[in-house]
């Protein structure tokens, strides 16, 4: 989506001046896995319209494949609004009812995974709240995926606010998060999902259900790994100051999932996450703080973990 962040804090009716950005979960985790050096397409649909073309230029520039990427010339591309705060999270308004993104449906997304073997394809809960063929998509994708031999990462990244209701949302991102091979809730999304407080028991409920790790984002505890063979708890790197914490969930996903495709063990995948998701919310933006290699290999190394 296009993003307008609000420049002075203000309810967003009352915010005069705003910066342009792009935002969208999937899109931050792609950015962060271009930036550490991985090849990265992106599956989206953007109208023919001056936001389309934005992201399309933004995507070139960080090295995103388009090739995923369809226009819908009836629709137009969805944007939103971002409040400024100065502490806690910032309000958010969406206008993407109706989006080109919210119209892709299997017909579009039936063969995107041909001649894609092994790899990963991550998932987030919210393109699948979108509409109903964007949620029939979803899950033919998760599927193909597993088919092919591919490692389905999946993030719930719950937006109440798309969905009928919670119950519909629970059950629905339930039924997708069976697909996942690694799913990556926030301690307080594994309680609304499945009802367990503690990142023990939300990873032993998908563990059971099929899923082969299950790594529980405890704030500023860090995280908590868990497959069948081990489980840990993972602390976070020491944070300057923190400016903005939308988007951190996202680097960290970016941390585990290159750091799996690196072939690392899952403690450093985590720790890894851990590491991009504390420069993220030293950022302003959804995604500034996302950091090339060099950048996240001095920052792992010279600063300290907590606890």
């Amino acid at each position: 989506m296009a993003l307008f962040i609000a420049q002075e804090e203000a309810p967003l009716e009352e915010v005069l001046h705003w910066e342009s950005a792009v935002a969208g979960a999937e899109l931050n985790v792609a950015i962060g896995l271009s930036r550490l050096g991985h090849s990265v397409s992106y599956l989206t649909a953007l109208g023919d319209d001056s936001f389309g073309r934005m992201l399309r230029a933004f995507l070139r520039k960080n090295s995103i494949g388009e090739d995923l990427v369809f226009t819908d010339p009836s629709r137009q591309t969805g944007f939103m609004l971002k409040g400024k705060v100065s502490r806690g999270d910032p309000p958010i308004q969406y206008f993407r009812k109706g989006s080109a993104a919210s119209a892709l449906g299997e017909k579009e997304v039936a063969s995107c995974l041909d001649g894609r073997e092994g790899g990963v394809l991550h998932m987030t809960g919210i393109f699948p709240a979108l509409s109903e063929s964007a949620l029939a998509a979803s899950e033919l994708l998760m599927r193909r995926a597993k088919e092919k031999g591919m490692t389905v990462t999946f993030d719930p990244n719950l937006r109440p606010q798309l969905w009928k209701d919670q119950k519909t949302m629970a059950e629905t991102l339930n039924r997708l998060a069976d697909y996942a091979d690694v799913f990556l809730p926030g301690v307080k999304e594994g309680k609304i999902l499945c009802g367990e407080e503690t990142p023990e028991g939300i990873a032993d409920y998908y563990l059971t259900r099929g899923v082969k790790a299950v790594v529980v984002k405890t704030g500023a505890k860090g995280a908590f790994g868990a497959t069948k063979d081990e489980r840990f708890q993972e602390p976070t790197f020491r944070a300057e100051k923190i400016v903005d914490t939308v988007g951190a969930g996202d680097g960290f996903a970016a941390g585990v999932i290159s750091a799996m495709a690196e072939g690392l063990p899952l403690r450093e995948c985590v720790r890894r996450g851990n590491a991009i998701g504390t420069l993220q919310i030293m950022s302003v933006g959804d995604n500034t703080g996302l950091p090339d290699r060099e950048r996240l290999e001095r920052f792992m190394r010279t600063t300290p973990q907590e606890g």
